[in-house]
């Protein structure tokens, strides 16, 4: 570990020179590589030194308390030693996090596809819950959201949801988040008070950057235009306004209807296609590359349970790195960072493994 910070603490002097070298500010791509490299270093540190600080004041309130006779003062230390152990914990999980170096596509925009899966309403429900709580997760991490689509259910809920966020980190943090999430509690429409497990699937793609090479030839597409319309008359257009595309090479298709204006729909519809059809191509050349322990490794795709979340017993349960928690209600509220922080220093630890 040790070994590992120094040389991380040294790469943030060499960041700092190269950043001041003429070359390089003219260099663009070179500039915003090092600069988000920049940004991760000085966090490593900003932790790091932290973690010293609390461990030295740590191991100050342990040694008073092995010769301390007063009952009142023991009290006081033993209280501030269980406070600064907490936050000792929180920091190295912090530092195990930063300690995955950074990857180019880390800030890149993320579109989150969340539908309903087994459980009819019930699963609609969850998604809502689940759009609220990546939400309010985003919140708490200073990014943005935009919706891109929706469907809502005839009873609450959503069918499927569209959303693309943006901000520092956000791919990084979320690109783990592909799976089957499945719910366990009792409905509100259950009148016998029995569990119910349904299940939603969650798609992550990353939006192709405007400079990318994801070209669609409009003769290859087919563009319908409908009447918008939503549960219980909600969001009814009176105008064809809805937007349909399909890519007739390869038959992925994406819509909007959120919007009033059928040009804005097309717009995002199509930001939507140019990030599945890239999304293709990054899985076929993944294929292509992976080696059989990389098969065996979590991938993320739809089919792949990865969650658990259990109201009655307020656990949530991550399969993938075994990892159970009794705070469901705060997690639903966005209090994500624990268990994605873990993901991330585990696929990372797995990728290390695969490469040896």
């Amino acid at each position: 570990m040790e070994k590992r910070v120094q040389k991380l603490l040294s790469r943030l002097s060499e960041v700092e020179e190269l950043l001041g070298d003429p070359e390089v500010l003219t260099d663009q791509k070179k500039y915003r590589s090092l600069t988000q490299e920049h940004s991760h270093l000085t966090q490593f540190k900003v932790v790091w030194e932290s973690l010293q600080k609390l461990q030295k004041q740590l191991a100050d309130n342990q040694e008073m308390l092995s010769t301390e006779e007063d009952p009142d003062f023991i009290s006081v230390l033993e209280e501030d030693i269980t406070k600064i152990e907490k936050e000792v914990g929180k920091q190295q999980n912090k530092l195990e996090n930063l300690l995955v170096p950074p990857d180019p596509q880390d800030n890149c925009n993320t579109i989150l596809e969340l539908r309903a899966g087994t459980g009819g309403a019930e699963a609609a429900l969850f998604v809502a819950d689940c759009v609220r709580m990546y939400k309010m997760f985003a919140d708490r991490m200073g990014w943005k959201y935009e919706e891109l689509s929706s469907t809502p259910s005839e009873i609450g809920g959503y069918k499927e949801y569209v959303m693309v966020l943006s901000g520092s980190n956000v791919y990084r943090f979320l690109h783990n988040e592909g799976g089957t999430h499945r719910v366990q509690r009792v409905p509100e429409t259950e009148t016998q008070g029995r569990v119910h497990t349904s299940a939603i699937t969650v798609a992550v793609l990353l939006e192709p950057e405007e400079d990318s090479d994801v070209v669609i030839d409009e003769k290859e597409l087919r563009i319908d235009t409908y009447r918008a319309s939503g549960a219980g008359g909600q969001h009814v257009n009176v105008t064809d306004s809805a937007v349909r595309l399909t890519h007739i090479p390869t038959g992925i298709v994406s819509y909007c209807q959120e919007e009033r204006s059928q040009h804005k729909n097309k717009d995002k519809a199509m930001r939507l296609l140019k990030a599945k059809i890239a999304e293709v191509e990054r899985e076929k050349k993944a294929a292509e590359r992976a080696s059989d322990r990389a098969k065996q490794v979590g991938t993320g795709d739809r089919s792949e349970r990865i969650r658990t979340y259990n109201f009655s017993q307020n656990r949530i349960t991550d399969h993938r790195i075994n990892l159970t928690r009794y705070n469901l209600d705060r997690v639903m509220e966005g209090a994500l960072e624990e268990a994605i922080n873990a993901l991330v220093v585990h696929f990372y630890q797995e990728k290390l493994k695969g490469e040896c």
